[in-house]
C-alpha cells in the first residue's frame, strides 16, 4: 500500500525540520489502516514498532511516501514493513526512516483475539 503526506509548517519544530512524533504518528496511522484493511472486521491497537532512527532530516514543503507491506502475523498479532522516502515514490534511493509496526487484535473488553484465518495473505 502506498501513501502520500505534505510536510506543513505546523509539522515543523523551530529549527525548521519535521518534528519526529510527526512522521511517528503517521506511520501508525498508515500501518493501521493496512492492517485494517487486510483484516476488516477486526480491532487493532499498537504493540510496538521495532526500531526509530532517522536517517535523514525533513524539512517543510517535503512530499513523504510510505510504503506499507504486510510482513509478518502471528495467532494475534501482525506486522507491517514501513518504509518512508522523500518524493513521490519514484526515488526509492532517498529512504528517510523504516521500521516494523506490530499490531494485536483485541476484542470489546481490550483482551488478545486470535485473527482469522487466512490463507497466504502474506
Amino acid at each position: 500500500m502506498e501513501n502520500h503526506k505534505l510536510v506543513l509548517p505546523s509539522n515543523l519544530n523551530q529549527y525548521g525540520y519535521l518534528f519526529g512524533g510527526d512522521l511517528l504518528k503517521w506511520v501508525d496511522e498508515y500501518a493501521w489502516i493496512a492492517a485494517t484493511l487486510d483484516y476488516p472486521d477486526c480491532n487493532f491497537v499498537t504493540m510496538g514498532m521495532d526500531k526509530v532512527e532517522f536517517k535523514k532530516s525533513i524539512t517543510g514543503g517535503t512530499i513523504l511516501t510510505f510504503i506499507v507491506e504486510k510482513s509478518g502475523q502471528g495467532n494475534s498479532s501482525v506486522q507491517y514493513l514501513v518504509h518512508v522516502y522523500r518524493g513521490n515514490g519514484g526515488f526509492k534511493n532517498d529512504l528517510v526512516f523504516s521500521t516494523t509496526v506490530t499490531f494485536v487484535r483485541i476484542d470489546q473488553d481490550g483482551k488478545k483475539e486470535p485473527l482469522p484465518c487466512m490463507e497466504s495473505r502474506l
